[in-house]
């Protein structure tokens, strides 16, 4: 459906040019308003109508324009997307955002343990205090996100702050007669941002602190939050190590961020930032966070709050990828949740098969009861495991074999193609690592070989060796440079060869113009204009040696005519070379 839509223009005001990705509730696209000369672009949000059954559209419609209220009081924030508009048309509903120019927080974050820069303690501090200020705001109007995650923490370009989206709220209206909120159906990208109380319906305000914990955890070690180890008797996850050097204030507070059981988290955004704040109060500007800072982490252990504040007394619930119905309890869920159990026995699976044991998930999924609604959820995700698992194989083997025939940029290809599953993943890194090791070599070897043509004046050997660099290369601006430079080279270099040619040609000496034509490459703006001075040129040495010849031969009375006849075609011959020459 995507490709029918671009270019279509919604309420004769929004052209859509570009797909922004599809989810559980609906797509989302790029679009330019066309009612300004500047057609400043903006997101549109298509929500997923899932009954075209009139009561079930009414309650939609009326749902739809109460949230979108809350949605524009959201946008009144600096650091969350501006609320623009909402209209239905076609029995579709849609919303229209602020477009947000900048990069997700996925690009900042390590890639591991080994690769990428782990982020220092001030720079976690940081972004702690930036995100948390934008959380404290958005709980104060009733709303918690539910889907903190990297990919909806977008690093605007034009000030470097972070700004936060994909709140969804309205995307959780789906219910109807017979239908089921699809409270369970969780993005890949989200699983291990959830905290547990998500997965049945209790999410609490600092639901979102522990996705934010997890986040810096992940800016420290290297490790996304399915890579870390728990603790079985308790559940509590082991993320600090010898390899995290972290000091004991700094880890004490985001272990408490990411407490297993919501009662022992801090119980508000406002909270955490008062600790934040009170460790940077302690320490001297240009020191870190020191281990004998006379700081004390009592406010964390016991918050004087002690208990769930006021303002979120009958909170409404933002679903960008699960939770209650919004609406102050004044709308009930429809079905009835699963049992923890069987949430839990789901998750399980999705972190056997993410470490690489497809037959345990599998036989984990499907143990599911099939009377649980959490039954469609899990046959489904088998469906894609199988599939995705069957890819990667695939793509790994095919990066294999690239790398044992010493093909490094098809290795770098396949391995582009391996679905995100972290076992196969981790496998095709390494011999990525590799494969981009023997890049790396084999660009600085083709570089020396182009210098060296470069410095005899053979540009266009030198060009040859510039192509053959893979552009997976890190040289990659250097090589564009060179081959500007040297193609430029090689032209100017073919145009004084033409004109030597013009020069040796004008004095009678063919033979040494012909040889200036012949060195002018092929793929050069005067290689046609040379090819004609070339056939020229050949013509007349031609006509040139042949008159050597005669004369030559005149000279010696080896070639004088015994006869009238044989002398009247001599002189005639002689009289056409003459004229020929003069041309």
């Amino acid at each position: 459906m995507t490709h029918h839509i671009i270019g279509k223009l919604l309420q004769g005001r929004y052209q859509i040019v570009q797909s922004l990705g599809a989810g559980v509730f609906g797509q989302t696209y790029i679009a330019v308003d066309v009612d300004y000369p500047e057609n400043p672009k903006c997101v549109i949000k298509q929500i997923k109508v899932s009954s075209s059954e009139p009561g079930y559209l009414e309650m939609l419609r009326l749902l739809f324009l109460t949230e979108t209220e809350t949605l524009k009081l959201l946008g009144s924030h600096d650091q969350i997307p501006e609320f623009i508009a909402c209209f239905e048309e076609n029995e579709r509903f849609y919303l229209v955002q602020e477009c947000i120019e900048g990069h997700a927080l996925t690009a900042e974050l390590p890639i591991d343990q080994y690769f990428g820069c782990l982020w220092s303690e001030s720079e976690v501090v940081e972004f702690l205090i930036d995100v948390l200020g934008i959380l404290e705001f958005v709980h104060s109007q009733g709303v918690i996100h539910c889907d903190i995650k990297p990919e909806n923490l977008i690093r605007r370009n034009s000030d470097r702050k972070l700004v936060m989206i994909d709140f969804g709220s309205i995307q959780s209206i789906d219910f109807g007669i017979g239908a089921e909120l699809p409270i369970y159906r969780i993005p890949v990208t989200s699983l291990g941002y959830i905290p547990p109380e998500q997965f049945i319906g209790q999410t609490q305000p600092n639901s979102d602190i522990y996705a934010l914990g997890m986040i810096a955890i992940q800016a420290l070690t290297g490790l996304e939050p399915l890579q870390l180890k728990t603790d079985p008797s308790t559940n509590e996850i082991f993320w600090r190590s010898q390899n995290t050097p972290v000091n004991d204030y700094l880890a004490a507070i985001l272990s408490q961020m990411i407490r297993y059981n919501y009662q022992d988290r801090f119980q508000s955004a406002g909270e955490v930032l008062r600790v934040l704040k009170q460790i940077i109060w302690e320490t001297q500007p240009s020191e870190t966070l020191e281990k004998d800072s006379q700081f004390s982490l009592e406010v964390a252990k016991n918050p004087a709050s002690g208990k769930l504040s006021p303002l979120f007394t009958g909170m409404k619930v933002g679903l960008a990828a699960n939770s209650l119905l919004m609406g102050f309890g004044v709308y009930s869920l429809v079905n009835t949740p699963p049992a923890y159990s069987e949430t839990d026995t789901l998750y399980k699976a999705t972190k056997e098969y993410q470490a690489g044991d497809l037959e345990e998930a599998i036989a984990l999924a499907k143990s599911i009861p099939s009377h649980s609604s959490v039954y469609p959820e899990a046959q489904a995700t088998i469906e894609e495991w199988q599939e995705q698992w069957q890819v990667a194989a695939q793509q790994y083997e095919i990066a294999q074999l690239a790398f044992h025939e010493s093909r490094w940029s098809d290795v770098l290809h396949a391995a582009a193609k391996v679905p995100k599953i972290l076992y196969w993943q981790s496998k095709t890194d390494k011999i990525v690592q590799k494969a981009s090791v023997n890049i790396e070599a084999q660009t600085q070897d083709l570089l020396a070989k182009a210098y060296e043509k470069a410095a005899e004046k053979d540009f266009s050997a030198a060009l040859q060796y510039l192509r053959q660099i893979p552009q997976e290369s890190h040289a990659g601006a250097l090589v564009q440079d060179k081959l500007a430079e040297y193609n430029r080279k090689r032209q100017i270099r073919a145009a004084y060869f033409l004109q030597k040619a013009y020069k040796k040609a004008s004095i009678g000496d063919f033979d040494r113009a012909v040889k200036f034509l012949k060195n002018i490459p092929q793929d050069t703006l005067v290689y046609a204009q040379a090819q004609v001075k070339l056939n020229e040129y050949t013509q007349k040495q031609r006509v040139l040696t042949d008159n050597q010849k005669i004369a030559s031969a005149k000279r010696t009375n080896l070639f004088a005519p015994k006869n009238l006849t044989t002398k009247v075609e001599y002189l005639q011959g002689v009289n056409y070379l003459q004229e020929v020459n003069i041309r």
